[in-house]
């Protein structure tokens, strides 16, 4: 059973940087599809940003620019860089992966598999 672990939420100020980590074991990276998902209170779950096997990475239009989403197989390592950020950016975020490389890669439904989630807070 693949699991995901993510790390490095916490509370910065408006402006401020993080590094999300997610730690995958047991996944197959020969064709893999990963993302990063966030929750807001009250707002549904949306997508971030997504990576797949076919070099191609994706981002929500409210990130672009900011966020950076990147994948070290060698350790088994998903990535969110996120820069300059914002108030409306609190939310949990949580690390994803579906079974094999998917065309649907950004959408939360065509994932398989879910971290536990980190929080980030970002303050004015």
């Amino acid at each position: 059973q693949v699991e995901l672990a993510e790390s490095g939420g916490g509370s910065v100020q408006s402006g401020g940087s993080l590094r999300l980590s997610c730690a995958a074991s047991r996944y197959d990276y020969s064709s893999y599809c990963m993302g990063w998902f966030r929750q807001a209170p009250g707002k549904e779950r949306e997508g971030v940003a997504s990576i797949d096997s076919d070099g191609s990475t994706t981002y929500a239009n409210s990130v672009k620019g900011r966020f950076t989403i990147s994948l070290d197989n060698a350790k088994n390592t998903l990535y969110l860089q996120m820069n300059s950020l914002k108030p409306e950016d609190t939310a949990m975020y949580y690390c994803a992966a579906a079974a094999m490389s998917t065309k649907w890669c950004r959408w939360a439904y065509a994932m398989d598999y879910w971290g536990e989630g980190t929080l980030v807070t970002i303050s004015s």
